[in-house]
């Protein structure tokens, strides 16, 4: 398979909006691709390189070889390629990259180097998101969509599930089943708009406090455990005393869904930044584990002894959890229909300083990867997740730092991001000098004060309502915007959309503007 096919596919999904021709557009080039093309074409046109993160920056693209005339590139020759530059480092890996890449560039034509340039920058946002894409390998391969989304809960890789379901039809995919220390991708929650929306839409519910801490997937087999994040890294050796405590349980194997959160003397929860800066450390881990403990709290059982529990009711889930666990690590949580009973439940959740509650149907299976209808989060705040798209260089104390975040929400249907505002609130020195850092690294222009920056890094803001302004893209702007936290396990296709923040700003926007 040419690139140039991939490349005008991606041309052809980005320039609609309808997320059937998306499917068929999507499914018709996978089925032109050989079944060792297939996992690399999957990938690509997700938006995605199948190496992750290859070294190769913005500045690194800005004097490319001119375009060829024809097409001749292979999609199989490209991916070899960009394991190669993967694979450079040490002295002289700048200008051997670049060697690669103006090789890689001078054959490619036009297309194919808009097409790459955008894969390598991590722009692709052609609205080829995982669930599309999921729909259009079931469609290509003639499978029913729910039998390949199962696949890929288990699997963890759409790529490898592709191809096995176009080489081998559903019988290919029997093969995918959880296995311990394989992780699988956690399942995730709708927003509801309060607790009488909640239990509306979910009767009889089980309520459980909402922790502001990092989601962590635990397998044990025997002795042996390991604990990955949400985004499926294994951080078995940062976290000893998770490990320590999944291991003095007694059974044979299993595997937990929960969260990790530091908890202070006091019994509160510390602030997210805390617990997400002893996830990321991988230094001085026993002294961390001293001076920051983490506690881990679980909600979900999804495989005990044996047995796999992924289709069976949360009841079902919840019930085995509570059999092999001891109090202490199990998040604190009441069955209830009423709303009296549940809205004193959130008050003493907020009283302990946790977000709010989750609110989840007893009669659903874990629909892993998807904002299923079974959870829905239940927050008094107002926050959102959004990606920043710019960052602004600060004054006076903040001289020398990028300061002034400009953020941005998804739009579901162009997977597009839209600017909503932005803030440069919320921020200590050490958040400061991280950001900055950060941010450099994703540069990609500059427009005098203003960094531009590729959309990867996800920020959790705290906001107090919406409100309409002609100033941004959107059409709305967050009512003091402030930097809760940036959420690294995040990525930039898990931001709230701007749909989301329409909604809000349709339920409150009238109050918000008499305020004024």
């Amino acid at each position: 398979m040419l690139l140039d096919s991939i490349a005008q596919a991606s041309t052809d999904v980005a320039a609609t909006r309808s997320r059937l021709a998306k499917i068929a557009r999507l499914a018709q080039c996978l089925g032109q691709a050989s079944p060792d093309e297939v996992s690399v074409a999957v990938t690509y046109l997700s938006g995605f390189l199948p190496q992750g993160t290859i070294g190769v920056g913005w500045a690194a693209l800005r004097e490319l070889p001119a375009p060829a005339s024809s097409r001749t590139l292979e999609l199989l020759e490209v991916h070899e390629a960009m394991s190669r530059i993967a694979a450079i480092a040490g002295a002289g890996s700048q200008a051997a990259r670049r060697e690669e890449l103006s090789d890689l560039f001078g054959r490619a034509t036009e297309l194919e180097q808009r097409f790459l340039t955008g894969l390598l920058l991590g722009e692709l946002r052609q609205g080829a998101l995982e669930g599309v894409m999921v729909e259009a390998v079931a469609k290509a391969a003639e499978i029913p969509p729910a039998e390949v989304r199962r696949a890929v809960m288990v699997a963890g890789d759409l790529g490898v599930v592709a191809a096995a379901a176009l080489a081998e039809g559903r019988g290919g995919l029997r093969k995918f089943r959880l296995m311990v220390f394989r992780p699988v991708q956690p399942m995730l929650a709708q927003t509801g708009d309060d607790l009488a929306d909640a239990l509306a839409r979910i009767r009889p519910a089980r309520i459980e406090w909402k922790l502001d801490g990092a989601r962590l997937q635990v397998h044990r087999l025997e002795e042996e455990v390991h604990v990955f994040t949400r985004n499926l890294a294994d951080i078995t050796d940062r976290v000893p005393e998770i490990v320590d405590a999944v291991r003095a349980l007694e059974l044979e194997a299993i595997v937990l869904d929960g969260e990790a959160i530091v908890i202070g003397l006091d019994g509160r929860p510390r602030p997210f930044q805390e617990t997400m800066s002893r996830f990321g450390s991988k230094v001085n881990v026993d002294e961390q584990r001293t001076t920051a403990p983490l506690s881990s709290f679980f909600f979900d059982c999804l495989h005990l002894d044996g047995e796999d529990l992924l289709d069976c009711f949360y009841r079902v889930r919840f019930e085995a959890l509570e059999s092999r666990l001891p109090e202490a690590l199990l998040v604190p949580g009441i069955e209830t229909a009423d709303l009296t009973e549940g809205q004193r439940f959130l008050e003493e959740a907020l009283a302990r300083g946790h977000e709010g509650v989750m609110v989840k149907s007893l009669d659903a299976p874990y629909e892993a990867g998807r904002r299923g209808a079974g959870w829905l989060k239940v927050k008094v705040a107002h926050t959102l997740d959004l990606v920043v798209l710019a960052a602004e260089w600060g004054h006076g104390r903040r001289q020398g730092k990028l300061s002034n975040l400009h953020l941005g929400a998804r739009d579901a249907e162009t997977d597009a991001f839209v600017m909503l505002g932005k803030t440069f609130k919320g921020m200590t020195d050490q958040m400061l000098e991280w950001q900055t850092g950060r941010l450099l690294e994703l540069e990609k222009d500059r427009d005098g004060h203003v960094v531009q920056v590729r959309p990867e890094l996800v920020v959790e803001i705290a906001f107090d309502g919406v409100q309409t302004s002609s100033r941004y893209p959107g059409g709305m702007a967050l009512r003091f915007a402030r930097v809760k936290g940036y959420r690294e396990d995040k990525r930039p296709d898990e931001v709230d959309t701007i749909q989301t923040v329409r909604a809000i700003h349709a339920g409150s926007s009238g109050q918000e503007l008499e305020s004024e």
